[in-house]
């Protein structure tokens, strides 16, 4: 979507100029993020993949108005992945033909990738979480998902200990320059 401005100028009565100003504004982007992915699991792979979504969905995901904090992805019998407790909330402006909140929605990716990922599950017991939702230059929407391992409860707490020092540090930092 971008923004074409259309001024005309007259200069007399007989004659008229045109000029037509493009304004290259960026199409309405999303992004979505899971923080709590983040700290809970550790990221071993990243890959990003296309979603199968109805039409009210994607409406509302443009809007802005998904989650996916709680959510995460399986392997059906089908060697299909989906994501799983995602929510999208309904559209504002549809009718009766609105979607599921919390619907399992397919995972687009090669089947090569599928199955590597499934291996990798099944081998060492890691598991696939949603990263980012957003929408790319042409309006769709893509996930990104990591193949990620469980963090102990002492790597959580080591975490938060580093936050914590480099938010004092900034505090000292800030405070000896002014």
């Amino acid at each position: 979507m971008y923004i074409v401005l259309i001024l005309e100028i007259v200069f007399s009565l007989k004659s008229s100029i045109f000029i037509t100003f493009v304004l290259m504004s960026k199409p309405n982007t999303v992004n979505i993020l899971n923080k709590r992915a983040r700290f809970e699991y550790e990221i071993l792979d990243r890959l990003t993949a296309g979603i199968v979504l109805a039409g009210t969905e994607i409406k509302s995901i443009r809007e802005g108005k998904a989650s996916i904090a709680e959510s995460f992805c399986e392997f059906n019998d089908h060697q299909e992945l989906f994501v799983i407790n995602m929510t999208i909330q309904e559209y504002s402006h549809a009718t009766y033909f609105n979607h599921k909140p919390k619907s399992e929605r397919k995972l687009l990716l090669n089947k090569r990738e599928l199955k590597k990922w499934e291996r990798e599950i099944k081998k060492s017991g890691l598991t696939i979480v949603p990263l980012r939702l957003f929408t790319n230059e042409k309006g769709f929407a893509k996930l990104e998902i990591a193949l990620a391992r469980g963090k102990k409860n002492y790597d959580k707490r080591e975490v938060i200990k580093d936050r914590d020092n480099k938010r004092d540090l900034s505090r000292i930092k800030k405070a000896f320059n002014n």
